[in-house]
């Protein structure tokens, strides 16, 4: 992080406060799960989003729903890192944290570097909150935060005095402090400050009382910073305008961008779009997003359970809708005997697993990439599906309308596996020209298509191995479905056992002869030894570790994996191109495994499963030690 200093002149013409320029910077607040962090996160993210910069953001949240007031694990953070140039990870460590609560402060405080800034709430520091969290003694106090720039502002009471007039209670009124953190925060970047005020009134709009409080509160955080002592310094990040490519931009989540991309591919489709779903964390929000979107014939089914969710959503792509069904890694396991029923019948359909901690309930909130396996083989007999995955929050987008292409074009049921470090986070995102989307319209089968006048189910397009998809109730194309075995052409029940070798060996083929495109290998020099290969969100990571060993003057290769299966054509020549491949993941090696398997390859692992994302910093010593031991003559 640069700086670059100025003295701003206030508003009597005298020299006021000092003006830092800063490249980028990376805040996290933190309180209890009550104290509405991630709403005072997401509005300054949005308003940073406004202002140009560039933004990426790592909310992270208890799983309970509740738990109790002041404890470790009711903690809930959301840092953001925003910066005048392009940036691809949330940070590695914050430059300010921002701490409502003892818990807050202990919870968080292993993450952030000396000399770093700390906001504390000080009317939170009391004998029975520090004893809660197991605090001997008041770390405000006892010397304990002396390497830190430690701001003590006593938030909750400030906030009350701000609203002595406002007629609301007092334990209303400091519901209200979160609101004037933000402001604090929005004086001390110099964030614009309207559209809060804006959202707020608009949020609020039935309590009007309510909304104007937290306007007022808002407003006195900004004018404590500006008036202060405490604060001698207010900073600026000027708009990333050379990062971002000409276009109409907005700040966008994951799961916001793949709910989008689904409403994109209906209406590129012409199909209607159906979603059958049951809620569960990180994916519930999908479901939430598409049922506000009915305007655009999407049809939104929130079922009793899993089962019934992918079974409604698979029996709407039987009658001519574009069928999705969003979960996570246990949903998927219910789902599993559905998603073979679809390779059976050879009809489209989207499982979009928004992937977290396991095993079973596991980690509800946090991150973790361990379900491909379970997406390549997790159903019984011979069930190939294929796989795509995003990289990024706004590639979910783009990642929906690629699944909605294969499904479509081969008649399949298609994964796609995000996660859930990308579902909650968000960046800036290029909204699309019309143009610039694919077409993905589709032919139903209209008449017989064999020349005794019958309808063959099963009659294959030569190029994609694709069946005819014929909407029930067409005259002259009855035809029977279901999980028995069909005969080839015919559709018929068989038990045949030279039919049956040949419907497997043809459903394989059909996924394995999908087109997808080549994998795009990032070796400026072209001299690499070393290939870091990723898949899903380690792309953020992964980028951002190699910059910084090229900066160091280090020579790596990076590529990205979006088709899982099949995999691009050109990956097994890649492969053998590097003298060592390394694969990063949020899980035991899976990728890795399959790579070993199919291309006998012996790529190394680089793995964790904290439910956290990889940090910058990790990944560039990994790759300084695979340089390092390169460099010896070591070889794979």
């Amino acid at each position: 992080m640069t700086s670059q200093v100025e003295v701003a002149e206030s508003t009597d013409g005298e020299p006021g406060k000092q003006v830092q320029q800063l490249d980028r910077v990376v805040i996290r607040f933190a309180g209890d799960s009550g104290d509405g962090m991630q709403l005072t996160g997401d509005r300054f993210t949005t308003e940073t989003a406004g202002f140009g910069n560039d933004l990426s953001t790592l909310p992270n949240f208890p799983a309970e729903i509740r738990a109790p007031a002041g404890t470790l694990p009711g903690v809930s953070s959301f840092q953001l890192h925003f910066a005048d140039h392009d940036i691809l990870t949330p940070g590695d460590a914050p430059d300010v944290l921002v701490a409502m609560n003892p818990a807050a402060l202990m919870a968080n405080l292993g993450d952030v570097p000396r000399g770093a800034e700390l906001i504390v709430n000080t009317d939170e520091f009391t004998k029975r909150a520090l004893a809660k969290v197991g605090y001997a003694a008041d770390p405000l106090e006892d010397g304990s935060l002396d390497g830190y720039s430690v701001h003590r502002v006593a938030l909750t009471t400030l906030t009350v005095e701000a609203l002595k007039d406002s007629g609301l209670a007092r334990k209303d009124a400091e519901r209200a402090k979160n609101m004037f953190a933000l402001g604090l925060l929005s004086w001390m970047y110099h964030r614009p400050t309207e559209g809060t005020e804006r959202f707020l009134r608009a949020k609020f709009a039935k309590k009007p009382e309510i909304a104007e409080a937290n306007v007022l509160a808002f407003k006195a955080g900004w004018n404590y910073g500006e008036t202060t002592e405490d604060f001698a310094v207010s900073y600026q990040v000027a708009p990333a305008s050379a990062a971002f490519p000409a276009g109409r931009y907005r700040n966008i989540s994951g799961n916001l961008a793949l709910s989008y991309g689904l409403v994109a591919a209906s209406r590129l489709s012409g199909l209607p779009l159906f979603l059958g779903s049951y809620p569960i964390t990180p994916a519930s929000d999908i479901l939430h997003e598409l049922s506000k979107h009915k305007n655009f014939g999407v049809r939104t089914f929130q079922a009793e359970d899993e089962i019934a969710g992918i079974g409604a959503a698979l029996g709407a792509a039987f009658g001519g809708a574009l069928g999705a069904t969003t979960t996570s890694g246990p949903g998927v396991a219910l789902k599993s005997e559905t998603i073979g029923l679809a390779v059976s019948l050879e009809l489209p359909l989207l499982i979009i697993d928004i992937q977290r901690g396991g095993p079973s309930t596991g980690l509800p909130t946090k991150t973790e990439q361990a379900d491909l396996l379970q997406a390549m083989y997790g159903r019984n007999g011979e069930a190939p599906v294929p796989v795509v995955a995003p990289a990024t929050a706004a590639d979910c987008f783009t990642a929906a309308l690629e699944a909605a292409r294969i499904a479509l074009t081969y008649r399949t049921p298609v994964f796609l596996l995000s996660d859930g470090y990308l579902a909650n986070g968000s960046e800036p995102w290029r909204i699309p020209e019309l143009p610039e989307l694919p077409d993905l319209s589709v032919e139903f089968a209209t008449e017989p298509n064999r020349p005794d006048g019958s309808f063959w189910p099963y009659l294959r397009d030569p190029q994609t191995l694709a069946r005819p998809w014929a909407v029930p109730g067409t005259p002259g194309l009855e035809h029977r479905v279901g999980g028995i075995e069909k005969q080839d052409g015919t559709g018929n029940i068989s038990y045949d056992p030279a039919n049956h070798d040949h419907m497997v060996r043809t459903r394989q083929a059909k996924v394995d002869g999908i087109a997808v495109p080549g994998l795009t290998v990032d070796d400026p020099s072209g001299a690499a030894r070393l290939l870091v290969l990723g898949w899903g969100s380690t792309y953020g990571p992964i980028a951002a570790g190699v910059r910084r060993i090229r900066a160091a003057g280090g020579e790596v290769a990076q590529a990205h994996l979006r088709h899982l299966n099949p995999f691009p054509a050109n990956l097994g020549e890649i492969l053998a191109r590097y003298d060592r491949v390394l694969v990063p993941e949020m899980n035991l090696g899976q990728l890795a495994h399959l790579l070993r398997a199919r291309y006998l390859v012996d790529v190394q692992s680089f793995t964790q499963v904290t439910g956290l994302p990889f940090k910058a910093e990790q990944l560039a010593d990994a790759l300084t030690l695979q340089l390092a031991q390169l460099a010896e003559g070591g070889l794979r």
